[in-house]
């Protein structure tokens, strides 16, 4: 019961997050494809591609098990993502489960996050100003976020999402030409709304990612507990049936005994 109402309470909370952290990715590709476009227009740090060197990976996680097999299936796909990615990979686990991981598994753990069961951005601001700060420092050349996307209920798909550098919705010409046509001005420039903007997009997208983790959690403990339960329930009605086997066996036993010291004493 309490795993169901967290649960509720998780899934109001993405479905309410969804629509802007889709709309900011839609505004960031439109904004990237009239940049691309503008010969004046600088490059903005977050979008550069480098070549790949030093990976950082945020691992969101569970702060506790009894949750089938997510924290299992998470540290597997993590233990996949690093042994084939080509150079170092270093890590921020979000979540107590991640962090145990990694240090079991002797990886470098660059830092350790823990949030409260109803995040808001304030709670996960902390973990995105680092994502950029190590990117814009050039102290590694990819982020990449992994966690357990909610589907629905029963079923929780373990994602991998690359975070920086940032890749925009892909824009084509004719697309590209209905927002020329729109003749939006943007103040002071389309590269300083870029710059502004490719921090709080980090931001909202390890914000909506850690929600989708929670409420994959916490639906996927209800179910958990529900298998146990009933599992419990079977177990309770399988021995039940044999004690009252057992009792009908020792009565018949008793009566049998009984039946028999009559007839000899009679005969």
């Amino acid at each position: 019961m309490i795993a169901a109402s967290k649960m509720n309470r998780a899934q109001n909370m993405v479905q309410a997050g969804r629509p802007y952290a889709d709309r900011i990715r839609d505004v960031l590709g439109d904004l990237a494809a009239l940049a691309s476009k503008d010969e004046d227009a600088p490059t903005v740090d977050l979008l550069k591609v480098r070549p790949v060197e030093r990976t950082l990976l945020l691992l969101v996680t569970p702060d506790r098990g009894l949750a089938g097999a997510l924290v299992g299936n998470l540290q597997r796909a993590a233990a996949k993502f690093i042994h084939e990615t080509e150079g170092a990979v270093s890590i921020i686990a979000v979540g107590r489960k991640g962090e145990r991981f990694v240090t079991r598994a002797g990886q470098d753990l660059k830092a350790s996050f823990s949030v409260p069961d109803r995040p808001d951005l304030e709670d996960t601001v902390a973990v995105g100003r680092m994502l950029v700060e190590e990117y814009s420092a050039e102290r590694v050349d990819r982020v990449v976020l992994l966690y357990s996307k909610f589907i629905n209920t029963a079923v929780q798909k373990i994602t991998t999402r690359q975070l920086l550098p940032v890749e925009p919705p892909h824009r084509g010409d004719d697309d590209i030409g209905r927002l020329e046509e729109l003749d939006f001005i943007y103040e002071p420039s389309i590269g300083d709304v870029l710059e502004s903007l490719v921090p709080r997009y980090i931001e909202t997208q390890v914000y909506h990612g850690i929600l989708e983790a929670f409420a994959s959690e916490h639906s996927a403990r209800m179910i958990a507990m529900q298998n146990a339960t009933d599992n419990a329930n079977e177990i309770v009605e399988g021995l039940t049936l044999d004690l009252n086997k057992a009792r009908q066996e020792s009565i018949t036993a008793e009566l049998l005994d009984i039946v028999g010291g009559v007839a000899a004493l009679e005969g």
